[in-house]
């Protein structure tokens, strides 16, 4: 398909107008203008971009791109080696940050709650751009239980806070650096809230408000959207697909 095709779909798809966010939707470096082979992956570090040369990938789709507000315009050093491989092979950079951690198919926060087997799982009213998401475990738990799941589910051990003996049955969630968030899941009465990262402040709130809170990993909770959406373009497109999953374990 065309390059310009395939940035108009993703345009409409993942509704990216709807978003005010931290760095450009769309076609961040452009490449060669006809993409038979994908290569997504969560972010266009420079080991995932190499992956991607030695894949032969005409685009390489990311949800955590360049260009993000209030980092340096210069494009210099690791920034500068980034771009310049892109370029030398001819290979388009295509990135979708919020668009992607709120789409109700293929997004983050859909992909997990399918991976952790929550159900009636969807976006919560408190925030209409679909980021805060709740549903229920199937059966009720401990929280011990529900960390193992996470463990299975992510291959990594979640940081929890709470009472391991405690019962889990509603649960909120959103995806990456999310934790900030914890206030609302309070506010929404679960049982539980699941982030991918946690900052110092988020002991406390979790303590005195009687949540269970689970780091996940930022890395960790957002490598199942992209690689739905990859898997979704393979099938609509007939593209020549590759996830590439660059270990990370923050």
């Amino acid at each position: 398909m065309k390059r310009t095709e395939l940035d108009a779909y993703l345009a409409d798809f993942l509704q990216i107008n709807r978003f005010k966010d931290y760095a450009p939707n769309g076609l961040q470096v452009e490449g060669k203008e006809e993409i038979r082979t994908l290569v997504t992956g969560v972010t266009a570090c420079q080991a995932l971009i190499d992956k991607a040369i030695a894949l032969n990938a005409d685009a390489l789709l990311v949800h955590h791109g360049f260009f993000w507000k209030n980092e340096p315009e210069v494009i210099t050093g690791m920034k500068q080696r980034r771009i310049k491989a892109l370029l030398q092979h001819d290979i388009s950079l295509f990135g979708y940050h919020l668009p992607l951690d709120a789409h109700p198919v293929v997004g983050n926060n859909a992909t997990l709650a399918d991976k952790l087997g929550l159900i009636e799982a969807e976006a919560h009213e408190s925030l209409g751009d679909g980021l805060l998401w709740w549903g229920h475990t199937e059966l009720s738990q401990t929280a011990a239980e529900f960390g193992a799941t996470l463990e299975r589910a992510l291959g990594r051990t979640p940081l929890h806070i709470g009472d391991p003996k405690g019962t889990i049955h509603s649960v909120a969630w959103c995806t990456g650096g999310a934790q900030d968030y914890i206030d609302m899941a309070v506010q929404m009465g679960v049982d539980a809230f699941i982030s991918g990262e946690v900052s110092e402040r988020t002991f406390h709130s979790a303590q005195e408000q009687g949540i269970h809170y689970f780091a996940a990993g930022h890395h960790a909770t957002e490598r199942f959207g992209i690689e739905a959406l990859g898997q979704h373009l393979a099938r609509k497109f007939g593209l020549e697909h590759h996830f590439v999953d660059i270990s990370n374990p923050v």
